[in-house]
């Protein structure tokens, strides 16, 4: 005798969960973005373009899911080319801000407010316009991520909720980051697999308010503020990573709350360092100068000889710029390599075999959001 089953047969199990690995080395980023500061100490930053490239190419491609990395297919030209493009249009306006402030301060002083809102909004559309080009020059085991939608209805929606969050004195800022993920997600695409965003505003709010209630004493008393951004940054990135949806394909991140702040104590600790060495450089560039004109070193200073030093200003810009650049290879290894790896390292990627048969859709875009980006001084992931 047999006996059967009733009913249709159990499911196959899916895929176990994947966690998201980082092989980059260390070192080799390191020596990419002081080689990357070298030079644009040279091109006098125009570099940057090329550089900033560089940087996502190494990311992307040391960023493996289920043994795949990705690929990052942007090139610095075009980003050199948008940022151009952004300053065409950009200048004019700040050329009238300044007609208008040498016309009258009065009408300098009217100007400001617009002047403000334009580059707010011209911001948002930035944010906007440079994630789609980061997503459509990223591409994973031959698909490439792609992005709708419309940047100046996202400046529109970020700009309503700006004023919201201005409104109730931040309460509504984690209301205002669901909101307008889920316009950016729902226009987002891997191959023709759609995103989504399930992170909810109330989600955000109950892990952070605690953050919000010491924000003010974090601005009085400035060494609670790496801790407190350090933390916010965490519970942002945790809640952010936890609501990524492709069709199937979710993300969850265990990012602890306390994972971000050493990172920009170190970031801190550094820059403390290089101005005390820039002190020091100025020191003895000064008693160089003093000593080669012949004024006693204390003499050269009451009289403000220095000030007229054209030998004194150009070392000291030197050295300005060098410092600007040693601080900026701090800020890349610390804020973009190692904050990178430590948000890869707490994240997972659960039904993975829901991307197995994606086709290929979308069009490439054009580094115009990427120009607005770097001219406003503006950055959006």
């Amino acid at each position: 005798m047999s006996w059967t089953p009733s009913g249709p047969p159990a499911p196959p199990p899916g895929p176990p969960p994947m966690p998201v690995a980082f092989a980059g080395d260390r070192a080799d980023f390191f020596r990419l973005v002081q080689r990357g500061a070298g030079l644009e100490f040279v091109t006098l930053g125009f570099y940057r373009f090329w550089l900033a490239t560089d940087i996502r190419r190494h990311r992307w491609s040391h960023t493996e899911i289920d043994g795949d990395a990705a690929e990052y297919t942007g090139r610095g030209k075009e980003l050199l080319i948008g940022f151009l493009i952004a300053m065409a249009i950009l200048v004019p306006v700040y050329l009238a801000y300044f007609l208008a402030g040498l016309e009258a301060e009065r009408v300098k002083a009217f100007a400001s407010f617009p002047l403000f809102v334009f580059f707010y909004v011209f911001g948002q559309f930035a944010i906007y316009r440079a994630r789609r080009y980061r997503l459509t020059r990223t591409v994973w085991r031959g698909v490439r991520f792609w992005m709708s939608g419309s940047g100046w209805a996202y400046a529109a929606r970020a700009t309503l909720w700006g004023l919201l969050v201005m409104v109730t004195l931040g309460l509504a800022l984690p209301w205002r980051e669901a909101a307008l993920e889920r316009y950016k997600m729902r226009h987002s695409f891997y191959g023709d697999l759609q995103g989504s965003f399930e992170g909810r505003g109330w989600e955000f709010f109950k892990r952070g308010w605690w953050l919000w209630l010491l924000a003010p004493i974090a601005y009085l008393v400035w060494p609670m503020a790496p801790f407190v951004y350090g933390a916010f940054r965490a519970v942002e990135w945790r809640w952010w990573l936890s609501g990524i949806r492709f069709g199937g394909v979710r993300l969850e991140s265990t990012l602890r709350k306390s994972a971000l702040i050493g990172l920009y104590w170190k970031v801190i600790g550094w820059i403390a360092f290089l101005a005390a060495v820039f002190a020091a450089y100025l020191v003895i560039c000064s008693a160089l100068v003093a000593s080669m004109s012949g004024t006693p070193f204390e003499q050269f200073f009451k009289s403000q000889e220095f000030l007229k030093s054209i030998p004194l200003l150009v070392l000291a810009g030197l050295g300005y710029l060098m410092v600007v650049l040693a601080i900026n290879v701090v800020m890349r290894v610390y804020l973009m390599r190692d904050l990178w790896v430590r948000i890869v390292g707490s994240t997972i990627v659960l039904d993975i075999g829901a991307a197995a048969n994606v086709s290929a859709r979308g069009e490439l875009a054009n580094a115009l959001g990427e120009g607005f980006a770097d001219g406003l001084d503006v950055a959006g992931f």
